[in-house]
């Protein structure tokens, strides 16, 4: 009886995993970590508890915090650059890709940080292929696809990183319509002589959307990509006998 209350014992304090541990589960359970404690959260001792396994079994899978990160990143990435636009001109193509790193970016604020450290490694050639196949449909001679589409790159991930930047320092119970509020109070009583835009459009900072500001800056890129590219050829297109 003492036996069996002992193995009882064991049993209760050991309990088997009933599934097998994968490199799709780890990368799962740190994106949860990532989202919820940030990077500096992330280490292989809390990935262990939380999987309930050992580091040995995650070391089979993914060899340091690093290669974790990088696997992590291009998991969310990839699934933002996989939504499918309504319609297929290559400017709406540009707009779900642009919408989609930004929505993925504010849902995982650590993924812009990422992005930032891996410079020209990882993750980045796969939105440079997406946006860029997307540039040359657009009819940018191919001398010009390299800065044109690393412009579009740059301010879709400089501005989806400042949005979730100012959600992180706001904080995540704030209300966002409050803190306008109060900034617009405080710019309305700015010097009318120093100030007389900020005081002018004071209104309209109150009352923006982020996501309609996000996509009014890339139509803003698409239109300066039209008058530089192609405005001038179509007209002489239009010319020709």
């Amino acid at each position: 009886m003492c036996q069996d209350g002992a193995v009882a014992t064991r049993t209760q304090r050991s309990p088997r995993r009933t599934e097998a541990l994968s490199r799709e589960r780890i990368v799962e359970a740190a994106v949860e970590l990532l989202d919820t404690t940030g990077e500096s959260g992330l280490t292989f001792r809390v990935l262990t508890e939380r999987l309930a396994t050992g580091p040995g079994a995650i070391y089979h899978h993914v060899a340091n915090k690093g290669e974790l990160l990088t696997v992590a990143t291009d998991e969310i990435v990839a699934a933002a650059l996989a939504v499918e636009p309504l319609a297929s001109s290559p400017q709406d193509r540009i707009r779900a890709v642009a919408l989609g790193l930004f929505d993925a970016i504010d849902a995982h604020p650590w993924v812009a940080t990422q992005l930032s450290d891996s410079g020209w490694q990882a993750t980045t050639p796969r939105i440079l292929e997406s946006i860029g196949r997307q540039v040359g449909a657009l009819g940018v001679p191919e001398d010009d696809w390299f800065i044109t589409t690393t412009v579009l790159m740059q301010y879709i991930l400089g501005a989806a990183a400042q949005n979730a930047a100012n959600a992180r320092h706001v904080g995540p119970d704030a209300n966002r319509a409050e803190l306008l509020g109060a900034m617009a109070a405080e710019w309305a009583e700015l010097d009318p002589g120093d100030y007389p835009f900020t005081r002018a459009v004071v209104g309209q900072m109150r009352d923006h959307d982020d996501r309609e500001q996000f996509l009014a800056g890339i139509d803003l890129v698409l239109a300066g990509i039209t008058a530089l590219h192609l405005t001038g050829r179509q007209a002489a297109v239009h010319r020709e006998p």
